[in-house]
Order: structure tokens, then sequence, then C-alpha cells
């Protein structure tokens, strides 16, 4: 199969398109490197730097398929910036679904996220929650939820959308390397790699059992093979020619801020000191995924759920950047 990975420079576009490079498939990724790195798209793969929009400049029929994964995705520049969310993850979606459909493109898989859902109503969530998101980072990507469905209705667009809750880990020479960092693991790990002196807690008493936030770490890799499976899923007919499924992707079970900062200290040997802070406006105290639909639809279920593996893939990953091995 040929696929396009938008945003294919990125940290999860990357893993999923060295998965279907590792697959056998025909990769193109297309990414203006604006947040992604040349060094992370998959040998094997050809490459395009350019935005969105400009997937129409080469997208064709021999294309069977696009993952979309090109998208700003900083919730708090989101609230500062909502325009550049809005021209973006909504206009640059709107060009590439007319890009696909001009050229007969009709399999789609969408990197969405939990972010859509807002406060939580009910835990684990399921798809069939109520979606309030509270920053414009998450409005957009309901949005493109919202657009699709349209597309999947009026042009028979087969679709699969994955609501990520938090992807951790690496794979190999792949892994997390943002700038500015905002995702746990790998700012724990920089304190343990002496890169930061410690680490912010931000609220330890939530009613928890350790006073600290649940969260639901998924694996990237894990995150990847669904991403397979989704686009087996269209190509077989599971997802039928006008359908757009919408999957959340997580463990089922969550980890609180303290268990991922013990995981660190006992994976890297390092102390990790923690400084306590007040809570973050709108941090619910469990975020937890009900993967049910996944696994029915797609037959997914994560073999990666270990957090201490987890950690310790991101942790191989940090070290090899830290030394350069890993550029």
């Amino acid at each position: 199969m040929k696929y396009l990975v938008t945003g294919g420079a990125g940290y999860v576009g990357s893993v999923v398109a060295a998965h279907l490079v590792e697959a056998g498939h025909e990769v193109t990724v297309l990414d203006d490197l604006s947040t992604g790195f040349r060094a992370a798209v998959p040998d094997g793969a050809a490459f395009v730097e350019g935005r969105i929009q400009d997937a129409a400049r080469f997208l064709d029929a021999s294309y069977d398929g696009v993952l979309h994964f090109a998208a700003f995705s900083q919730v708090g520049e989101s609230v500062a910036k909502p325009e550049k969310y809005w021209e973006n993850n909504v206009g640059g979606t709107m060009a590439l679904l007319a890009a696909m459909r001009g050229a007969g493109v009709r399999r789609l898989v969408f990197s969405s996220t939990a972010a859509t859902y807002g406060e939580p109503v009910s835990t684990p969530i399921t798809e069939t929650d109520p979606t309030a998101p509270t920053s414009p980072y998450g409005a957009s990507k309901l949005a493109v939820d919202h657009m699709i469905s349209g597309e999947a209705a009026a042009h028979g667009l087969s679709a699969v959308s994955l609501r990520y809750f938090n992807v951790a880990g690496a794979y190999g020479r792949y892994g997390e390397r943002h700038d500015p960092e905002s995702h746990l693991v790998p700012l724990v790990l920089q304190v343990a790699l002496g890169r930061r002196a410690s680490i912010s807690v931000y609220g330890d008493d939530y009613p928890t059992p350790d006073g600290t936030c649940v969260r639901d770490y998924i694996h990237v890799a894990d995150l990847a093979e669904a991403h397979l499976l989704a686009m087996d899923a269209m190509a077989n007919g599971t997802v039928a020619e006008g359908e757009h499924l919408i999957c959340n992707l997580g463990n089922g079970s969550g980890f609180t801020v303290r268990e991922v900062v013990e995981t660190v200290r006992k994976v890297t040997g390092h102390p990790v000191p923690e400084v306590v802070a007040g809570r973050r406006p709108g941090d619910p105290a469990v975020l937890v995924a009900s993967a049910a639909t996944a696994q029915e639809r797609l037959g997914w279920l994560p073999s990666r759920a270990d957090l201490a593996g987890i950690v310790a893939d991101a942790w191989a990953f940090a070290q090899a950047r830290e030394t350069g091995a890993g550029e």
C-alpha cells in the first residue's frame, strides 16, 4: 500500500511512519519541520517539506490512504494564539480533505485527542461521553472530527479518528523532542539528566491514592500499531465506505504523577527532586480512557502497558540524544 503521512517528522507521526515502512508499505512524509525534525523521518520514506495545504501538489490516485498528524498541539499556546490553531489545524485539514477528494483518495486516519472531551463526566471516558473542549487546541481537533464526519457522509470517505490520552515512551531512534516540552515523562527525565533542577507537581490534594493527578499512559509503539490496524480495517471493509469511526486509545488504567516520578527514579537510578505547586486550573483529578471500541472494531490491545517499560524506552532515547547518538 502507498500512504501519505502528514506531520511524519513529529513524535507520533515518525513512529507511525516507521511502522508503516517496516510493514512494507510505500510512505511519503509531508512536514514543514516547524515542530518536526528531518532526522525523525524514517529511512525508506520519501520526504516532502511543506505544509498540509501542499498535499494537493502531489497527492494522486496512486495513494491508498492518508494518516494525518500535522497539527499544532500546545494547549497554552492555543489560548494565547487561537488563530494559529484554527488556521493550521482546521484550515489545513479542510485543504487536505479537498486534495483527497480531488485525487480520489478515500481513506483517512486522523490523530485526534482526549482534549476534545474537556472535563470528564465519568471514568473511564468513552466515545459517547460529551465533548466540551476547554482550549482552542481541543476545539480545533473536535472541529476537524465534525468536518471528517460530514466528508464521510457526503463523499464516501472512510475514516478513523483516534483520540489519544497521554502518549509516552520511544521506538528506537524515534521519541519525544518537543521544544518547549510539556509532557510529564520527558520533563522528569530531564531532571534525571541534570537539565532541570526539579519537577513541579501541580497539586497534591486531589482525591487520588497519593493526592496527585491520575493519567492514562500509552506507549507510542502501541499507538502506532492502532493506526496500522485502522488502515487495515478500512481496507478490509470493517470500517465501511462513508463511515467515520472514533476510538479512544488508552490503557484503561492510570498512574499518578508521583508514581511516574518514582518510576523514573527506579529506572534511571537518579534522584528526582519534587516541588509541589498549586493546582493548575482545569486539571481533572483522573483522566482514564476506555479503549473497548478500539478493541472491538480494530482488534487493538496495548501490549506495552507497564509503566517501567514505557519509561525505560523513553530514557534510552533521552540518553542517546544527550550523547548525540539519537540525532
